[in-house]
């Protein structure tokens, strides 16, 4: 995560960088589009010698959006004198998905010269292929006409002069800058599968899937794919930009669905929110057979739907008791706070500018990691309590021990590494003989606490890598491994004793901890045995707990030590 985090910061300098680098500007380059004049084409049919022709031309006295269905725009520029030494450009700026844009200059014998551009035609197909429509003027033109086109949504010129120099400096801050987030976007999805793969949590997946379709979504709105994936594809480049928003905000609000536990919460609301991310991808598919200008406000409403249904979903949630679908809110406050721009755009009420293009891959670019760390933090948590829950299912819940299953499995692997290495393991067997006097006399709850008191000791009693279980009500075994002297088991018995007989504060005076033990290393012929020859750790354990029964027809021995004659298979134990 923190490779991440630093990556992020670096992206986050580069977009300060380019949001007002600073270049040697020359005289005559710059904004031209107050400059110019226009004209409304409602029909759309119109050749530039008809828009010559006419005098009704208008001033363009600020930035604006135009709706124009299926007509188009005619802008006229008289273009200022130019140094002649340069390479010159028209840039139609923060406009990479204009259907057709075409620009008429006249050439040498006066004919009236055309170059194309825009998502009607293939990138590769442009004279000068860019991620925005790019056109070459001469420095000795001086009149020139735009045509634009932009059906359904509205058109926004915004319409630069750049010599070569200032346009190759802006591409090469654009490249770095979409290029860095695309590879922030990929190392976030990169590192998503691998925690989907470590916490086991589909919400994972769905992020994976959210922050791909936000990354290709980034890269059609930008222009990038078009450039760079698609140059040949012109219907494809048109509908991109609409298709992978449609999906993207289908997996957002589906990421959200998971994220936050809808279902648990309410299944009618579960329903409606299942219908609205099916309608995201089936939608996309209409929207490319219609092209509309219904189509188009369907898809804008869709998005801004999904605004307000992201935030209402998770604050109902974390107003419910989802603590992280509060944290959700704020991983994708930056995306909501950037989508004004592009929305507003898209319904006409603010022109093309840097921040309707990349306002919202800024945004996306703070929210992808928060998400991931908000998602990595809850996956902890969950992971944790999943844990905690495994747990109790093999620990006693009354003394914190280990239980049965735990211990055979820990004896079996003891016995098959004792037969490879031949270090034997020690097995004791204890149990407490006094539980049922401390509870008669002290009470259930004293019972209890003289269990966990005999727990505790017989834990201080053995090495960090011994094992001490709780496996009956009253009794308890201890596995030690490695290498021992021959009386180590022997002096481990007595110390268990010896610590029970230790004065209790929570009992009466004359009540201790009073300990059998039965003790036996294995492996050692027949204790561990069957009669087929092989290793069974239940075997062995039932030879131990047949012992300490005996022990109680002979209250004053406490210990027994079981040592098999080499050979035996059939006899019972014998005691020391």
């Amino acid at each position: 995560m923190t490779a991440c985090w630093r990556l992020l910061a670096i992206l986050a300098l580069l977009m300060l960088a380019a949001v007002g680098p600073a270049w040697a500007a020359v005289d005559g380059e710059g904004d031209i589009t107050l400059q110019g004049q226009y004209l409304i084409d409602e029909s759309g049919s119109k050749t530039v010698q008809d828009v010559v022709a006419s005098a009704a031309l208008q001033r363009v006295d600020r930035h604006r959006a135009y709706p124009l269905g299926d007509g188009a725009i005619w802008m006229h520029f008289e273009l200022p004198q130019r140094d002649a030494s340069r390479r010159w450009f028209l840039l139609l700026s923060g406009a990479p998905f204009t259907n057709d844009a075409s620009l008429f200059t006249t050439g040498p014998d006066g004919t009236w010269q055309e170059q194309r551009a825009g998502d009607q035609v293939p990138v590769a197909q442009w004279a000068h292929p860019n991620i925005s429509p790019l056109f070459a003027v001469a420095s000795q033109a001086n009149t020139v006409w735009l045509r634009l086109a932009n059906k359904p949504a509205p058109m926004s010129p915004y319409v630069q002069l750049l010599t070569e120099d200032t346009l190759q400096f802006k591409q090469q801050w654009t490249y770095l800058l979409v290029g860095g987030y695309l590879g922030f976007g990929l190392l976030v999805v990169v590192v998503g599968i691998m925690h989907a793969r470590l916490y086991r949590d589909r919400v994972f997946h769905v992020y994976c899937l959210y922050v791909a379709f936000m990354l290709a979504f980034q890269l059609a709105f930008t222009g990038m794919g078009g450039l760079l994936l698609w140059p040949h594809s012109a219907a494809f480049n048109d509908a991109a930009p609409a298709v992978f928003m449609l999906v993207m905000t289908a997996s957002g609000i589906w990421f959200i669905r998971e994220a936050t536990a809808l279902p648990r919460h309410s299944r009618l609301l579960d329903r409606a929110v299942r219908g609205f991310v099916v309608f995201g991808p089936v939608f996309a598919v209409v929207y490319v057979w219609s092209n509309s200008t219904w189509a188009y406000a369907v898809l804008n409403v869709y998005g801004l739907i999904s605004v307000v249904l992201s935030i209402g979903l998770c604050l109902w949630t974390w107003r419910k008791g989802e603590t992280y679908s509060g944290w959700l809110f704020l991983g994708f406050l930056p995306v909501h706070l950037g989508y004004p721009f592009p929305a507003l755009r898209a319904a006409g009420l603010l022109p093309d500018s840097w921040a309707t293009q990349y306002a919202v891959l800024i945004g996306s670019a703070l929210e992808i990691p928060l998400l991931l760390y908000f998602l990595h933090w809850r996956a902890k948590d969950f992971s944790e309590n999943r844990a905690r829950m495994r747990a109790l299912d093999s620990t006693d819940p009354l003394t914190g021990l280990p239980g049965t299953p735990v211990f055979r499995l820990r004896l079996r692997d003891a016995l098959r590494r004792a037969q490879r290495t031949g270090q034997r393991c020690s097995v004791l067997l204890v149990e407490l003989v006094n539980h049922a006097e401390i509870q008669s006399r002290a009470g259930r709850e004293a019972g209890d606490r003289a269990l966990v008191v005999a727990a505790s000791r017989l834990a201080h009693v053995v090495r960090d890598v011994d094992t001490v279980c709780r496996i009956a009500d009253t009794r308890f075994v201890i596995l030690t491994e490695g290498a021992q002297g021959v009386d180590a088991r022997r002096l481990l018995a007595q110390h268990v004793v010896a610590r029970g007989l230790e004065p209790m504060p929570q009992l009466p005076a004359d009540l201790t901890l009073r300990f059998r033990v039965v003790t036996a290393s294995a492996p050692d012929g027949a204790i561990e045995l069957t009669p087929e020859g092989t290793v069974d750790e239940q075997r062995l354990m039932q030879r131990l707990s047949w012992a300490l029964a005996r022990l109680v027809d002979d209250p004053k021995k406490v210990v027994q030590h079981l040592e098999p004659r080499p050979g035996e298979t059939s006899q019972p134990p014998v005691a020391a």
